[in-house]
This record gives C-alpha cells, structure tokens and sequence, in this order.
C-alpha cells in the first residue's frame, strides 16, 4: 500500500517512517505546513527535513507556496481554534496530494507528538479521507516519542522548540508579568 505522509518536521518523521516501513507499507512524505512563522524558522525545518530524507531514503514533495497568510487569516479573531483549522489545513492539502498523485492512504507525522490533539486529527482526517476518497491511516506513534527525541538528538538533527506557528511560539518563549 502506498501512503502518503504528510510530514511536518525531521524530527517526528522518524518514528512513523519506521513503523510504517516497518508495516510494509511504501511511503512518500508530504512537506505543507504554511503556520510555521517565522519564515527562517519555516526553511530551517525544511533544510533539516531534506537532510534527514536524503539520509532515510524517504522521496518527499513539498508545496510550492509559503501560505503564511491564509493561516493568518484562517485562525484570526479565532486564535483559541487555531490548531483545529491548522490540523484542517494540512490534512487536506495532504489528502488532495494523495489522490491527484494515486496513493492508497494518507497519513500524518503530527501522530507522533504527545503535543497534539490526537482525536481531532484522527477525526478530521477521517472525514477528508470519506470526502475526498483517500483513506486516513491512524497510528497512535506517542509511546515512541522517547525514542525518536533520543535518535534525532543522536542524529544532530535541528530541534525546534514549538509547534511552528507564532502563537505557539508566543506561548513558549513569553511568560505573563516577566
């Protein structure tokens, strides 16, 4: 079975690529992730993803767009919803690749973060699975996440320290009253 993996960073990739590989499943990753902010920190992960999939002999697509404003547009005045339309967004962009290019399945690389809100996206992407006709492979990869910070530590891979978009990285740099 082909799937499409929609992968949002080196770093998470490295547990679903081997599980999946692991399945005998055959994977192509999928690099869309317009809330990344700010645009530096967006090809730094980038850069570091190509360096790890040249390495894992993983064939990745990436958009050709930095849609940073859409994302904007998509969560202002609705910043507490922001990882619902986020998670929306890249799942179908995902999906819609998955079926123009002919995979079985799509999946995302998000399962893996213990940071993630894994019913929703188990959720939505299972209903744009139903919508679009490509259906969503779910694997809870979060008992892994010890071992894929110890490996991409091990790897020298770049480690970001939020999830990517400017409200995250708000919340992790800036702390009320200090």
């Amino acid at each position: 079975m082909k799937v499409l993996l929609h992968t949002c960073c080196a770093n998470c990739a490295i547990v679903p690529l081997r599980r999946l590989r692991e399945a005998g499943l055959q994977l192509s990753g999928f690099f869309y992730n317009p809330n990344i902010h700010p645009y530096q920190e967006y090809l730094r992960r980038k850069d570091t993803l190509e360096t790890y999939a040249q390495g894992a002999g993983l064939d990745i697509m990436y958009a050709n767009e930095y849609d940073l404003e859409e994302f904007l547009r998509g969560v202002a005045f609705r910043e507490h919803e922001r990882c619902r339309y986020c998670y929306h967004s890249r799942l179908e962009a995902t999906a819609q690749m998955a079926k123009r290019e002919g995979f079985d399945a799509f999946t995302t690389t998000l399962l893996y973060s213990r940071h993630q809100n894994h019913l929703l996206i188990k959720e939505m992407g299972e209903n744009l699975g139903e919508r679009i006709s490509v259906p969503f492979y779910y694997e809870d990869f979060r008992k892994w996440w010890q071992e894929g910070v110890n490996e991409s530590k091990a790897m020298g891979l770049y480690r970001q320290h939020y999830c990517g978009c400017i409200y995250s990285e708000k919340e992790r740099y800036w702390r009320k009253g200090k």
